[in-house]
């Protein structure tokens, strides 16, 4: 692929937008319930699943049992997806004899997929049977990535209506966006994926014997499955010998399409999208990263339809966009700096440490860049061993929440939340009551857009605290220093921000890090969802009033500099201290020579 940055970049966007933009209309069209108005046999699918659910078609749930709805959908899902590890040995569709995952593993795990995270601890080819990665964590990926599009469309019909107690009927919009449109795109992407050579199978795996006798170490476990550590607290190794290689297969290519689509990021293998299994060529990358921000653009397009003004959509999406190419360029330039430390060796160009070669800087820092604006944790490189600032711009994107583009439903959400928290500045500052998409902003929503602002924020500045302060926390960190920090901060912004990447010099399948990431995740997902909700349910109560000449625009340029503005003056006061203690420090460290 070319090897220009900006040229890769404008051919992604450009692509991206010509996809987009019918996706957008077609989403409408089936949260809408044209599609089911049109078509029979779609409204009697529908009526079905409802049946199964205990609901109708014509049921408008207020906020608190939209809220309800969703929770409880997402709590089953955490006890299926831990059943099914916990009892995998004994199971069906497990070639490879896999074993049953430990406790605390399980439990992360659960948590993780169902709350759209995908952080994952363990090896998927070594850990998982092939019925736990189809029924569990594919499955998951779908049911989460609906959650989060079925949050934000309520979201936006709180903004749509006037005078409204619903917010529509959750089990029909969770019915609908799985079978109308992460269904079949994922198929798509699929067939896609399979024709470039990504594996499709149940076969176990293949044995091969190799050229040479491989000599490696790994850590001892004991017999929960946990590594042993020494009395420094580093895990005890043990040396290994082979003369045979282990291939792995399984159902790749439909797990990866809806790891990508639902910007969950969960790979079937432990190396990810760098794994030629996942990503075999320069266009399966290209379709993956297509596939991550697809769905979050296409729901700015919707989000413009359902409001009646597309103009709204625009500016939201050239907020995202704006973003975006800011933190993509500087992530590049930054890589593209040659490591001081070997400089003086003759070596000259990119630091190409942990970056993949067959896509090289530039398509790595984009996929790393679409990767963590999204909440995808899906990577083609080992953020681990970007430069400090080049991998300082993926983390500061997680930090942001997630809104530029960000994941399905949960990055328009956010934004929209920022929307909010921008006009209400702005009335502040001019002297008049805020007002958004006709709706007057007052107390009540101020609280609920504070609590989804703080939330996050204070989960990951507690849990890195609390892992720096702990010996189990400690234990972890195999690159002690500012680089450290970087890795225990990364970890708890990816999980509480649902992204699920890592900085993967931290070890983190111990119970410690299983149990304390877990709580982040799933407070991270719904000490948002939650409040959302409450305020789209006031916001649908409220009449939606005409605009007059003192309403404030918010279509045009001056509106999109104050929503960037917004979201970057929160990224800062919440997170700058905090990186000034990693990326920052530990950049000015290698450029003095450290």
């Amino acid at each position: 692929m070319n090897a220009d940055p900006w040229f890769q970049m404008a051919l992604y966007l450009v692509v991206l937008l010509l996809l987009a933009w019918p996706l957008g209309r077609w989403i409408d069209g089936v949260l809408s319930g044209r599609l089911s108005r049109r078509w029979r046999w779609v409204d009697k699918t529908e009526g079905m699943f409802l049946r199964l659910a205990g609901t109708n078609a014509n049921e408008d749930m207020p906020w608190w049992r939209y809220a309800f709805a969703i929770i409880v959908f997402n709590l089953i899902g955490v006890l299926v997806v831990y059943a099914l590890q916990r009892l995998q040995q004994w199971l069906p569709v497990n070639p490879t004899q896999m074993g049953a995952v430990s406790p605390d593993s399980s439990f992360n795990t659960a948590v993780s997929f169902t709350t759209n995270t995908n952080w994952q601890g363990y090896g998927g080819e070594t850990t998982m049977s092939h019925l736990t990665q189809m029924a569990g964590l594919a499955v998951q990926n779908f049911l989460s990535a609906a959650t989060g599009i079925v949050v934000a469309i309520a979201l936006i019909r709180g903004f749509a209506r006037g005078r409204a107690e619903g917010l529509g009927n959750a089990w029909l919009d969770l019915v609908r966006t799985t079978l109308w449109i992460l269904l079949p795109l994922s198929c798509v992407i699929a067939l896609i994926l399979a024709s470039q050579g990504v594996p499709q199978t149940l076969a176990g795996s293949a044995t091969i014997r190799t050229l040479q006798a491989t000599h490696y170490q790994v850590p001892l476990k004991d017999a929960s499955g946990h590594a042993m550590l020494d009395a420094r607290g580093a895990p005890r190794m043990q040396e290994m010998t082979t003369t045979t290689q282990r291939i792995a297969l399984g159902p790749v290519a439909s797990q990866e399409a809806i790891k990508e689509l639902g910007t969950n990021g969960g790979g079937f293998f432990n190396a990810n999208s760098a794994h030629p299994f996942e990503n075999p060529s320069p266009l399966t990358n290209f379709v993956e990263m297509l596939a991550i921000f697809l769905i979050p653009a296409a729901l700015v397009f919707t989000f413009g339809r359902m409001v009646g003004d597309r103009r709204q959509g625009i500016a939201v999406l050239a907020a995202m966009t704006i973003l975006f190419v800011a933190l993509y360029a500087g992530g590049v330039v930054a890589q593209s700096q040659p490591n001081p430390l070997i400089a003086h060796l003759g070596v000259s160009g990119p630091s190409m440490e942990g970056i993949e070669t067959r896509f090289g800087t530039v398509a790595s820092m984009l996929f790393a860049t679409i990767t963590t604006s999204a909440s995808c944790g899906a990577v083609n490189a080992m953020h681990d061993s970007l430069m400090p600032l080049a991998g300082g711009a993926p983390l500061f994107l997680i930090q942001l929440g997630e809104v530029v583009f960000g994941g399905v439903g949960s990055g328009l959400y956010g934004m929209l939340i920022f929307a909010v928290l921008a006009v209400f500045i702005a009335g502040l500052m001019i002297g008049r009551t805020p007002e958004y998409l006709g709706k007057k902003i007052g107390m009540y929503e101020m609280k609920m857009v504070a609590i989804t602002i703080l939330a996050v924020p204070l989960l990951v500045l507690a849990g890195t605290a609390i892992a720096v302060l702990a010996q189990a926390g400690r234990a972890g960190v195999l690159n002690p220093g500012a680089h450290g920090f970087s890795e225990m901060l990364y970890a708890f912004s990816s999980a509480a921000n649902n992204n699920g990447s890592a900085f993967a010099g931290l070890s983190v399948d111990t119970p410690f890090y299983n149990v304390l990431l877990a709580i982040a995740m799933w407070f991270g997902r719904f000490l948002i969802i939650v409040p959302v909700l409450a305020l789209a349910g006031g916001l649908a109560r409220k009449p939606r009033l005409a605009v007059s000449a003192g309403t404030m625009p918010t279509h045009g340029p001056l509106f999109v500099i104050l929503l960037i503005g917004a979201v970057l003056l929160v990224g800062a006061l919440n997170y700058v201290p905090a990186l000034a203690l990693g990326p920052v420090v530990e950049h000015l460290m290698l450029f003095h020579g450290h």
